[in-house]
């Protein structure tokens, strides 16, 4: 994926030894881990409108109330065990308010400064607004800074039609000039979108075949029965077919239950099968998804689900795309983890 970085932070040769070592042992212990996808927070001093407002908004795993609170580096560290070699992350904005981007930015790099993490952030940006161009432009001014998120407009799955013409949908002319700018500027579109609207995304990847796009929360398939999924798998097809397209297998549990593998185990094969797995993200999705699963437990559930793979390919799952995507590492460094 495009995008290349100057910075290591140190990276390089913990990854480098840690990579040689899981091939050498095949132990699962040994296996370098980037979760590529996590939020950092506090809003007791900065201000999340879903996470400090009353009262809290409709959410897809149902009460939150538990993730209200700060959640920091040292939070995340401390749910790791020994288990799992989580070496570096990147995080994801976090919908602060909406005047709060460049805020945003500056406080994550203020806590990588501190703390070491995150690597890399995906900022918040609005792409369908007039002054998109001067958004992207001050916000790629942070160093650590690879992309940006705007959740388009989308109906829920009941109301759908194919001529919504929905205002900020992806859809909407407003937005595909923000997807331009994004373009322009050589960032990441990060998309999180329900899966009835993904074949949205063909358009623009026709008209943009440069714009690097990573699907969040693999294209949010919500439930498991077997309509959904055979209309999830389609609309992922879809957008498989182009090179510039990357997954992320997180955000997959399911309201009211906890994360399990038996529901999640044909989901992932089937993204894995369709996008390959030099275009697939192992990630937490932390601290929301503590409110269906533990640390330990996911790491765990994802080794088990990319067991029949091959260490090679399990290490672009687990690290190697999340690094090549991201920039982590110096560009010559990237290639080298090249599939």
């Amino acid at each position: 994926m495009p995008y290349t970085s100057t910075s290591s932070d140190g990276l390089g040769c913990v990854l480098e030894s840690l990579r040689q070592r899981f091939l050498d042992s095949s132990d699962d212990r040994d296996l370098p881990i980037i979760d590529a996808h996590l939020h950092f927070w506090d809003p007791t001093c900065n201000y999340h409108p879903w996470l400090c407002d009353e009262p809290m908004i409709a959410f897809r795993y149902g009460d939150y109330s538990a993730i209200r609170r700060p959640f920091l580096p040292g939070d995340y560290r401390a749910l790791c065990t020994a288990e799992h070699r989580v070496v570096g992350c990147v995080y994801m904005e976090a919908e602060w308010h909406g005047e709060g981007a460049e805020d945003e930015a500056a406080w994550i790099h203020e806590l990588a400064t501190t703390s070491g993490w995150p690597n890399a952030m995906i900022a918040q940006a609005w792409l369908d607004h007039d002054d998109v161009d001067e958004q992207l432009a001050r916000l790629a001014s942070w160093s650590r800074v690879r992309g940006v998120r705007h959740k388009p407009a989308s109906l829920a799955r009941e109301d759908y039609r194919p001529d919504h013409g929905l205002a900020g949908s992806l859809t909407c002319p407003n937005y595909w000039r923000g997807v331009e700018a994004l373009e322009r500027q050589g960032l990441i579109f990060e998309l999180q979108v329900p899966w009835w609207h993904l074949h949205e995304l063909v358009p623009l990847l026709e008209a943009h075949p440069r714009v690097a796009v990573v699907i969040n929360h693999a294209g949010v398939p919500g439930d498991r029965d077997r309509a959904t999924l055979a209309g999830w798998r389609r609309a992922l097809g879809e957008v498989a077919r182009f090179p510039q397209v990357m997954l992320k297998l997180s955000g997959i549990g399911l309201p009211g239950v906890p994360w399990r593998i038996e529901d999640n185990r044909e989901l992932i094969a089937t993204a894995v099968e369709l996008m390959g797995p030099e275009r697939c993200m192992f990630a937490s999705n932390f601290p929301v998804d503590s409110l269906v699963t533990d640390l330990d437990e996911l790491w765990t559930a994802f080794k088990t689900l990319s067991a029949g793979l091959s260490p090679r390919e399990r290490l672009a799952l687990f690290c190697d795309n999340a690094v090549r995507c991201y920039g982590l590492l110096p560009s010559d460094a990237s290639q080298a983890l090249e599939p």
